[in-house]
């Protein structure tokens, strides 16, 4: 999911029933009365502060092709983005650009509130395939793909030296992964092995595909949370725990995850190609960390892959303008601008050794060759009714209150009345 889309599903602001509940009424989105064609101000909705500069740099040469129109950037973190712009759509008052994610996208899509960007001048051939189709919704492309993110795994050296144990490498397995956590934890320093957090697209969304498993069949209708391949994925996780190679789920709660990572008190993380940039500019960690592939499971060492979109208010007054943009900050100008600066890896096709050569200190070419086996980020209509269930059942899990047999069990029978009612 870019930054983040980028957390576990669950963890998704946006509730469904609210979504669908979105008015359409007509938005004073560019905070000005111009018509099209006279001076304009655009409001352009992002959730990811490390790529504001970028952003800048993008709606600076769009203005500088168009004169007239004006970027208004806005930044809301993730957490609360998707709130917000569910209470901003309902009041009239969305951003005319902004960005969406996958598990979004289709409730917004569905309920008219998405321009289409057929006639925007986006060539589809320019994008990965799976990107196009994220954001293609009854056949109308909604979304023009803006970036792509893999998830690979972040080590500190440090700790891996200290600890007399390899840098991870292609080929690591998940017992090689496992034993080396358990070589990296040192009780009396309180160090662990590595962060098992309940994050979905970052840990057991790759481990489930990794066992052959998915979390939801190709057209989104089926879970596949009952099957054996799902509980070896969930368990990966869960066993790192009871073995305290990680902390356990009430620490993770207490603190965030990453920052076990970001302080040196946990040597490994998996993350997604969005962190490249923060640790590059962490001066603590920055010059002691680099990244590898995932560990491989029984089918191998597939990545989720997610991106994000520029998509464009259907309701906004200035409608040509957003539309335009849209296209713009994910064509390629702009893909080269997040390239070599190295914010993201950017969607648009041949642009991406530019971001991989931007932090030449990091092994990132990993994240461009998970490209060659990786999976979906799962997604349905209605998202956000599953994912939650999904989040609430497996905090069960993680934290021991439930065994992972009997959690998997209740959620992929939940799950699957969700997704009935998406076909009602």
């Amino acid at each position: 999911m870019a930054r983040p889309a980028r957390r576990a599903l669950g963890a998704l602001a946006a509730s469904a029933a609210a979504v669908l509940a979105l008015s359409a009424c007509s938005p004073s989105a560019g905070g000005d009365s111009g018509e099209s064609g006279g001076d304009v101000t655009l409001s352009y909705a992002i959730w990811d502060e490390n790529q504001k500069p970028a952003m800048e740099q993008i709606a600076e040469a769009f203005t500088k092709e168009n004169p007239n129109v004006t970027i208004d950037i806005q930044v809301t973190p993730y957490k609360e983005y998707f709130t917000k712009l569910q209470t901003a759509a309902s009041g009239g008052s969305a951003a005319d650009v902004f960005w969406m994610n996958g598990p979004n996208f289709q409730l917004y899509a569905s309920n008219g509130q998405l321009a289409p960007l057929d006639d925007a001048g986006i060539d589809a051939s320019d994008y990965p395939q799976g990107l196009v189709d994220l954001y293609t919704y009854d056949g109308t492309l909604y979304g023009a793909p803006k970036d792509f993110d893999t998830v690979a795994l972040w080590y500190n050296k440090e700790l891996f030296d200290a600890a007399g144990v390899e840098y991870p490498a292609a080929g690591w397995t998940w017992d090689d992964f496992t034993a080396a956590a358990a070589k990296l934890t040192d009780p009396a320093k309180g160090q662990f092995g590595i962060a098992a957090s309940q994050y979905g697209q970052e840990n057991f969304y790759n481990s489930i595909a990794q066992a052959g498993g998915e979390v939801i069949s190709a057209d989104g209708t089926e879970s596949g949370y009952g099957s054996p391949e799902a509980l070896e994925g969930i368990e990966l996780w869960t066993g790192l725990i009871e073995a305290g190679s990680s902390p356990t789920a009430q620490q993770m709660t207490d603190t965030n995850p990453e920052d076990f990572f970001l302080s040196g008190k946990v040597a490994m993380f998996q993350n997604g190609s969005w962190a490249a940039i923060a640790y590059a500019d962490n001066a603590d960690i920055g010059g002691k960390v680099d990244v590898a592939p995932l560990p491989a499971g029984a089918e191998g060492n597939q990545s989720v892959i997610h991106g994000v979109g520029n998509v464009a208010n259907a309701k906004s007054p200035h409608l040509a303008e957003a539309k335009a943009f849209a296209a713009f900050a994910s064509g390629e100008e702009a893909a080269k601008i997040q390239a070599e600066t190295g914010t993201v890896i950017p969607a648009f096709n041949g642009t991406q050794q530019a971001w991989v050569d931007a932090l030449p200190q990091y092994d990132l070419q990993v994240y461009i060759d998970a490209l060659e086996t990786a999976v979906p980020y799962p997604v349905s209509k209605n998202t956000s009714a599953w994912t939650s269930i999904e989040s609430e059942i497996l905090s069960q899990v993680w934290s021991g209150a439930v065994t992972p047999e009997a959690g998997l069990e209740d959620l992929a029978e939940k799950m699957q009345a969700a997704l009935d009612a998406e076909q009602e």
